[in-house]
């Protein structure tokens, strides 16, 4: 029975499924892969089951020139912590899991735009501290999203699965940045520069894919064209998003507020962005329901199957 090697606790019923077919080893940290680690499972496995952290570098690669693995199935979408081209010189396939993170992840979208723009983490805070005087007609007013424009940076699944949202559930006009136009089952206008996107809407959400074409795709100038009440959503990836210049703009009251979910280098978050009160920040809980998060680790182990059975790939990348 070949070997497989995955990298961090899974749910039970993805462990069973990949046992049918692997001779599985799991690692029982939950903390990132470090380079040595990373080496020995190329070197030691036929399969590896990795996923968000585990930096998979080209120089990692370069270091098992003739490796044992030859499969990479990454737990999760997005897979920006692997140098893909550098997998395929050695010969190694990677896969992810498209599609079993899209209602999850956009629906902690929803959840940040309501908790920011009702500031709901600062009232939970106030109440929490003691300091709630009793309701008064002019207390926390927040923005009220019923009838408002969202802005949607990536029109993927994601993407799609936010807008369909807002506009179904809350009445909100769509605007999107994309590449290419998309045909949606719902109004929505594309926009061909993102600068004038943050300048016609009341909240902007970042639903891209990371990696070295978005790095800093938010940054001051967007922050700068947003209107002053408008809030920045972000469930996409941490580097997408120039944190220095959120915080400036955050700090000087140059948007009404922002919610994130990632971080450009997590699990670190900035001090300064933990002490602002206009600031919704979640532990990358993007994915995090267990129905969800084992509908991710079957789909990985569906793709291990279909590579050992010699089938095409599920989600090749």
């Amino acid at each position: 029975m070949k070997t497989l090697f995955i990298t961090r606790p899974l749910p039970e019923p993805v462990l069973a499924k990949a046992r049918e077919t692997w001779n599985v080893t799991v690692r029982e940290s939950n903390a990132p892969l470090t380079p040595e680690e990373m080496r020995m499972s190329l070197r030691e496995f036929d399969a590896v089951l990795p996923t968000l952290g585990d930096l998979y570098s080209a120089e990692v690669f370069a270091d098992v020139p003739a490796p044992r693995c030859q499969i990479l199935a990454n737990f999760g979408v997005g897979y920006n912590h692997i140098d893909v081209a550098a997998a395929r010189t050695t010969g190694i396939a990677v896969t992810n899991t498209p599609g079993a993170v899209t209602d999850a992840t956009a629906d902690i979208a929803l959840t940040l735009m309501l908790m920011s723009a009702r500031r709901a983490g600062e009232g939970e805070r106030m109440l929490r501290a003691g300091n709630w005087t009793g309701w008064h007609p002019t207390q926390m007013l927040g923005l009220h999203l019923s009838g408002k424009t969202v802005g949607i940076v990536g029109m993927g699944r994601i993407g799609q699965a936010i807008a369909r949202r807002c506009h179904l559930g809350f009445g909100m006009a769509v605007r999107y940045f994309n590449r290419s136009a998309k045909d949606l089952p719902f109004d929505a206008m594309r926009i061909e520069s993102l600068e004038d996107l943050a300048g016609q809407v009341d909240v902007l959400v970042a639903a891209v894919p990371g990696g070295a074409e978005t790095r800093h795709l938010i940054a001051s100038h967007i922050f700068a064209a947003m209107q002053p009440h408008a809030h920045f959503i972000n469930i996409s990836r941490g580097d997408v998003v120039d944190e220095a210049a959120l915080i400036t703009a955050l700090e000087a009251g140059a948007i009404g507020g922002a919610g994130l979910d990632v971080y450009e280098q997590e699990p670190h978050v900035p001090d300064a962005l933990k002490a602002l009160e206009n600031a919704v920040l979640l532990p990358h809980l993007g994915t995090a329901a267990l129905e969800v998060r084992t509908g991710m680790g079957l789909m990985a182990v569906d793709n291990l199957a279909a590579f050992a059975a010699g089938t095409p790939l599920l989600n090749p990348v």
